[in-house]
């Protein structure tokens, strides 16, 4: 990267090359912002979107939305080349992370996100153009498409997450973090000392940045050090005035503070990645901003989650996929050809593993590694594994496989109290009462038994190879 690295922009300079870019002026932050969120990110290669002019702010402040709508815009975001398919992009994403070493990153003294500086009675986090995404929303939401820094105080290792962030007033955020995810799990050890747990919120950066926040990098791992490792040079960070924690040099908004154990506010409803209000409201933690940096000419990112498939599980499906396939490769599981986390479940709730049986009990190993390994253990609902010749990411022959290769009575099995969140829509009230925020998990092998997998009868189709040389010669005759 080096001083020649412009953080989003250098990627949306990319995106407007691809023609991929829209410009908006004049929408509104209270309603139209989000009503064509909606309908971008709900459309099959809609481009982003740049709102500008947002009425009742500064002209130059600015939101971005359906950024990684799009399997191209994704690659230059992953840093891969345009024109993969999904499951190409999610193959060379897992080939990269095997090959990552973490590299540090680098402390410099400034940067473009400190061109402004505001502290003291000018803190007013109100005045930037945060949408008010979905119709039922409990307020406005700045923190979508963004990421907490927090620094373990036991182990010194910093975390970079991605969690909802709620304005409630001119220096307080609320923000909500699921049980078990990184940033809560440090946050609570300050909690725990009866200490306020320093904060640094980003509310618009290099996109490689954003995407490592909402990935399952394993715990210690720093992701500007994952994200490093993985572009071969380090990332530009500036130690906060405030809390010391380390800020994207090249951030576009960022916010200091302390977050309080003592202080809780209402946070919510936000419609979450579900598809659902399943979270409600309730009260949260605060945080307590003492400091704002802005670049000239901000943009909030915004990655609003709506009901699935959307941009948010567009890009969760090709990253988390490619991060499980990786996991299955460390834990030894032989055989594994490709593997997919579904669109239709957020990224999360159906995955799908191809595997070319070896020996007896393959099927079902795989089943319960590809539900309980880290990178899908969080609120999955249904995995299936199917044979070699099924493409994961092609949900109608996952389907298809399912109905015609599996036994309802004799191939399905059940994992009960797995990990989920009071984001889960189908968590009963009771449950939910009880703070029981736990789910099942259905394991489907879908695959052809094994021990009469060759007398299962042949498919009436060609081999996956003829197949795609059969799409290459004769994709003239689908030309309109």
């Amino acid at each position: 990267m080096g001083n020649d690295y412009d953080g989003l922009r250098s990627w949306l300079a990319k995106v407007e090359k691809l023609g991929e870019l829209v410009r908006v002026d004049g929408a509104s932050a209270e309603q139209e912002i989000g009503e064509a969120t909606d309908v971008l990110q709900h459309t099959l290669g809609a481009p982003a979107a740049l709102f500008g002019q947002v009425p009742g702010y500064d002209p130059s402040f600015r939101v971005m939305s359906n950024a990684l709508g799009t399997t191209d815009r994704i690659a230059l975001a992953l840093d891969q080349p345009a024109g993969l398919s999904r499951l190409e992009l999610s193959e060379a994403w897992a080939t990269a992370m095997r090959e990552l070493e973490p590299l540090a990153a680098r402390v410099v003294t400034d940067g473009p996100v400190m061109a402004n500086r505001i502290t003291g009675d000018d803190i007013d986090i109100t005045a930037f153009p945060a949408p008010k995404w979905h119709q039922r929303d409990g307020g406005r939401y700045i923190g979508t498409g963004s990421f907490d820094i927090t620094r373990d105080p036991d182990e010194k290792w910093v975390n970079l997450g991605t969690y909802r962030v709620m304005v409630h007033d001119r220096n307080r955020l609320g923000y909500y973090i699921s049980p078990g995810k990184h940033g809560r799990l440090q946050r609570q050890k300050y909690f725990d000392r009866g200490e306020p747990c320093p904060v640094a919120m980003v509310f618009g950066a290099d996109p490689l940045l954003f995407l490592a926040s909402q990935a399952e990098v394993p715990y210690g791992v720093c992701e500007y050090d994952w994200v490093g490792g993985l572009r071969g040079e380090a990332i530009d960070v500036i130690e906060g005035p405030v809390t010391g924690l380390p800020i994207p040099a090249h951030a576009e908004l960022v916010v200091e503070g302390f977050a309080s154990d003592t202080e809780r506010m209402l946070e919510g409803p936000f419609g979450e990645w579900t598809g659902y209000y399943a979270s409600s409201t309730r009260d949260e933690p605060v945080l307590t901003i003492e400091a704002i940096y802005h670049r000239d000419d901000p943009i909030i990112f915004g990655a609003p989650p709506g009901q699935p498939p959307d941009e948010f599980a567009r890009y969760r499906a090709i990253t988390r996929s490619g991060m499980l396939k990786d996991a299955l490769s460390r834990a030894a599981l032989p055989g594994v050809r490709a593997v997919w986390q579904h669109e239709c479940g957020g990224g999360r709730l159906l995955t799908v593993v191809s595997l070319l049986q070896q020996y007896p009990g393959h099927a079902t190993q795989a089943l319960h590694l590809a539900a309980q390994l880290h990178t899908a253990a969080y609120t999955g609902r249904y995995v299936v594994v199917v044979d070699e010749d099924i493409d994961p990411s092609n949900l109608e022959e996952v389907m298809w496989a399912v109905c015609t290769r599996s036994d309802p009575a004799t191939s399905i099995d059940i994992i009960h109290r797995a990990w989920s969140t009071p984001l889960d829509p189908r968590i009963a009230p009771e449950d939910r009462a009880k703070g029981n925020f736990t789910n099942s998990r259905a394991l489907i092998d879908a695959t052809r038994p094994w021990e009469w997998r060759n007398e299962f009868p042949p498919v009436n189709v060609p081999d996956r190879a003829s197949r795609d040389e059969a799409n290459r010669r004769w994709a003239h005759l689908l030309r309109k």
